[in-house]
């Protein structure tokens, strides 16, 4: 008879473990699907005459995050001189959005859905905490698209395109739906947006001749700023850099203009492909985070910029006007 009882008390206490365990799944369950329910898509028709066609394409399309009611945050790349927006939701249906905010700076647009969009934000999480191996989920558009990956490396990044971050965000595996793609921590929280999948994304910490491709992600906390101008209205936008439209990469030690684009500061001002720049002003350039850093200390832009640039073997000096990158596109956004 006691043995009997103790049987029946283990199994009403395996039972209960059971039901708490089966509880807790899906609770975990519900918590993922919450968070998974900020993924939209983000589908983008680009104007006709656009001068990013050449480049980006006519049609584009990626991933972003709701991060307000409203509002999601994508890799810029993808909507800048769009003719048309579009965005789905966690419940398939989509919805026409506008271009409510660009940083060049950061490389961010924020989207303003034209009705209402299904999903909770995520909240914004800090990856100035993260430490390098740490594990994260990348998690883009579309059943399945969820990604275990691990943090690399956090480095500065220098962009070809007059773009660079401090402290980019480094993942491993790669992931090939990276344009706009949410690195999310342990917390449900925001890390960053997908930018690029890159060759090397351990960098020195590799060692000599090892390669690890992985993503870049941009950090989630350059955000505030895009939230505090276009959606909270407490700051103003930050007076935009000066912009040459140059190409340039870094080769053992030199700066090769690998591309003008047509009818920007540099194209009138004469400089072509194959051009090395070795000076801004009476500065010398070590490299392209050094060239970016000392054009943008120049001021504003609109600011006069002077380079001196090596063609074959004669050094010249060109005068150029600085321009903001976004007057430059076929179609300036009306905030």
């Amino acid at each position: 008879m006691l043995m009997a009882s103790r049987l029946a008390a283990l199994a009403l206490c395996a039972c209960a473990l059971a039901t708490a365990q089966a509880q807790d799944k899906r609770a975990e369950r519900d918590v993922v699907a919450e968070t998974l329910s900020a993924i939209v898509r983000v589908k983008a028709k680009i104007l006709p005459n656009a001068r990013s066609i050449a480049t980006l394409g006519a049609e584009r399309e990626g991933s972003g995050a709701l991060v307000r009611e409203g509002y999601v945050a994508t890799i810029g790349y993808l909507v800048i001189e769009a003719e048309s927006i579009e965005v789905t939701g966690a419940d398939g249906k989509s919805v026409p959005a506008a271009l409510a905010g660009y940083d060049h700076a950061s490389g961010f647009a924020l989207l303003k859905a034209l009705a209402p969009l299904a999903g909770k934000p995520l909240p914004l999480g800090n990856a100035g905490a993260l430490a390098e191996r740490a594990p994260a989920l990348v998690a883009s558009w579309g059943g399945g698209n969820v990604s275990l990956v691990n943090v690399v490396s956090r480095r500065p990044f220098s962009g070809s395109w007059e773009y660079l971050l401090e402290a980019a965000i480094f993942t491993f595996p790669p992931v090939m739906n990276w344009s706009g793609a949410s690195l999310i921590g342990a917390k449900g929280e925001l890390l960053g947006l997908g930018s690029l999948i890159v060759a090397d994304a351990l960098g020195d910490a590799a060692g000599a001749g090892t390669q690890a491709p992985g993503n870049m992600f941009v950090p989630a906390e350059l955000l505030h700023a895009l939230i505090d101008a276009y959606i909270l209205r407490s700051k103003a936008p930050a007076p935009a850099r000066p912009w040459l439209g140059l190409n340039t990469e870094e080769l053992r030690g030199r700066l090769f203009v690998v591309r003008v684009s047509p009818d920007g500061p540099a194209d009138q001002a004469g400089i072509v492909e194959g051009d090395i720049l070795i000076g801004i002003g009476a500065d010398e350039l070590s490299s392209l985070a050094d060239f970016y850093r000392k054009l943008w200390s120049r001021g504003a832009a609109g600011v006069e910029v002077k380079l001196r640039v090596l063609r074959g073997t004669e050094t010249r000096e060109v005068t150029l006007r600085s321009v903001d990158r976004l007057d430059y596109f076929r179609a300036r956004p009306n905030y």
